[in-house]
């Protein structure tokens, strides 16, 4: 299952490792306890409008970037999920987003598919 709280705290977790900041830093700027962000970070916590707008302010980030990052790690969950499957990926489901593409899909090991995004390759592998 596919929980939107995890992939936003690994969308927040990885803004912040790119500016090469601390959970403290962070926690401080957007006046968090240091306690709940880690949490929330862990995607164990489910973190309110409020509170996120406070950490996107804190990270210097507008929250429709941050969301757009969430969607596109949830787009790409679906179609792995879909892809471990083995079921064809459904036309709702592919990501229709900037320049994120799938390279391959049929002819592959059904335990693994590649998916090429923009910046990074994401290697799915099925549990």
């Amino acid at each position: 299952m596919i929980l939107l709280r995890r992939l936003l705290g690994d969308v927040l977790r990885r803004q912040r490792q790119r500016q090469g900041r601390t959970l403290r830093e962070v926690s401080s700027s957007a006046r968090v306890s240091l306690g709940y962000l880690s949490e929330v970070e862990r995607g164990q916590k489910e973190a309110s409008s409020e509170l996120l707008s406070a950490i996107c302010d804190a990270l210097d980030v507008r929250m429709s970037e941050l969301m757009r990052e969430v969607s596109d790690e949830l787009s790409l969950a679906e179609l792995a999920a879909s892809a471990a499957a083995n079921e064809p990926v459904p036309a709702a489901v592919r990501p229709m987003l900037n320049s994120v593409s799938v390279t391959s899909v049929a002819g592959v090991p059904t335990d693994r598919v590649t998916i090429k995004a923009p910046a990074e390759a994401v290697d799915v592998v099925a549990a």
